[in-house]
């Protein structure tokens, strides 16, 4: 079966979907829960942050709650086939991750803010799976913007990592990889908000519980780091 080829590791440019040129579907055009658009045009000032963290109808959630965000979609990224259907993200024969695309106002809130929910809301020390959700589609991510971002992430990563180590887990598993090249699509318009749509809807986003300091104010990651309270 080709899907359990690909369960446990991400097919290569040659061994994936060839996709297609153009969407199969439409995306809304408004974001039901923030009224803004989805994509674009932005205001002059936000920047995108992509991260994957298992499942994307929680993961979304978990952003557009966040002061300081200005949009949210949901969609794929970090695979090889262009265009791809959720069923064939599913089938692992994409090799895209299920990813939430942020866009924020950094005057309101830091990358290092949104760093810290992304660490915080899910177990990034799990391979190709979150939870019981498995296969490539479900690993940890962030998909970087500009070369600030890749620097802040990696400094977050060590970090979290020195945390996680004291409390007892293991090593984190995030790829953390420029999302130039790495080309999101967007999903399925019942993707979309769909906790908003569906209130008692899956989701997957459980973290660790382990927690990260808050960026000091005007500064910069590396992050401190903070046991969990209680």
């Amino acid at each position: 079966m080709l899907f359990g080829r690909f369960k446990n590791r991400v097919p290569t440019p040659e061994e994936a979907l060839k996709g297609r040129p153009e969407p199969e579907y439409a995306v809304p055009e408004r974001h039901t829960v923030l009224g803004t658009a989805l994509q674009g045009p932005y205001p002059e000032g936000l920047e995108i942050a992509d991260f994957g963290m298992g499942c994307f109808w929680g993961a979304e959630r978990v952003f557009w709650t966040t002061d300081g965000v200005w949009t949210t979609l949901v969609g794929y990224q970090g695979g090889s086939t262009p265009n791809p259907t959720y069923e064939e993200v599913c089938s692992g024969l994409t090799g895209h991750a299920e990813v939430v695309r942020v866009v924020f106002d950094p005057s309101k809130v830091s990358y290092e803010a949104l760093l810290k929910r992304f660490w915080e809301a899910h177990d990034p020390t799990q391979g190709f799976r979150q939870g019981n959700d498995t296969g490539t589609q479900y690993r940890s991510a962030v998909y970087t913007h500009s070369h600030a971002q890749a620097a802040t992430a990696e400094a977050s990563r060590t970090a979290y990592q020195q945390v996680l180590t004291s409390s007892g887990h293991g090593d984190i598993t995030t790829e953390i990889l420029p999302a130039e090249d790495r080309p999101f699509y967007p999903a399925e318009g019942y993707h979309q908000q769909y906790l908003d749509k569906n209130p008692a809807g899956y989701c997957g986003i459980g973290g660790t519980g382990v927690k990260l300091s808050d960026p000091p104010e005007g500064g910069s990651c590396p992050t401190g780091i903070a046991p969990t309270d209680g």
